[in-house]
């Protein structure tokens, strides 16, 4: 009788296991990307949304993945970069040193945007390139005060190439919450072209 008991216990068990997995939504996304940045999202730990936005929150709008805003850039360092003074969206003040200039092309037309780097980085932060940028989207589809691409000092090739892909752009926190402070993007790192990759206005 007991092992009948213990039995009946683990299917309950199983069963209930099941319906709550099946009851889990799944993390949507084209990519790996796409993927993580909405599991970030959904994680009430890890995600910048506000309480209200996190309750209603189903998923990140993306432009669809183009394969022809993912460039090979050619990157030269900058050793002697002055650091500067970003402004943010609060009355701090961001400092980051000129790392390199990325110039690469998109559609036959050359550009370039300036790169950079935190002066004084903690350690695991010590590979990461800091990729600001403008282009003819912001305002409209995508956030008004432009996105940003992660990049690594690790990804630079021996030839001094380097991939940019901007279907992984993303915006600053402080497009989803006040309580942000997020550097300002300069004007010089301004695309005249729309860069209609990455992630897109997000709709309070």
């Amino acid at each position: 009788m007991k092992n009948l008991k213990n039995y009946i216990l683990i299917l309950n068990l199983l069963f209930l296991l099941s319906c709550n997995s099946q009851g889990k939504r799944e993390i949507l996304g084209d990519s790996e990307f796409q993927r993580e940045m909405n599991a970030k999202f959904k994680d009430a730990s890890k995600s910048p949304l506000t309480k209200k936005g996190l309750k209603n929150f189903k998923g990140l709008d993306f432009f669809p993945i183009n394969e022809k805003f993912k460039v090979v850039a050619k990157l030269t360092e900058t050793p002697d970069g002055k650091v500067f003074n970003f402004p943010t969206t609060t009355s701090r003040v961001a400092k980051y040193k000129k790392y390199g200039i990325i110039n690469f092309t998109i559609d036959g037309k050359d550009f370039q945007l300036d790169i950079y780097k935190d002066p004084d980085p903690k350690p695991k932060y010590k590979d990461h390139l800091f990729l600001p940028f403008l282009d003819l989207t912001n305002g409209k589809t995508s956030y008004g005060g432009g996105r940003f691409i992660d990049v690594l000092t690790t990804d630079k090739k021996g030839d001094g190439t380097i991939v940019i892909d901007f279907n992984e752009a993303y915006n600053p926190y402080c497009a989803y919450s006040d309580r942000y402070s997020c550097p300002i993007t300069p004007r010089d790192n301004r695309l005249d072209i729309a860069v209609e990759a990455g992630v897109m206005a997000y709709k309070k």
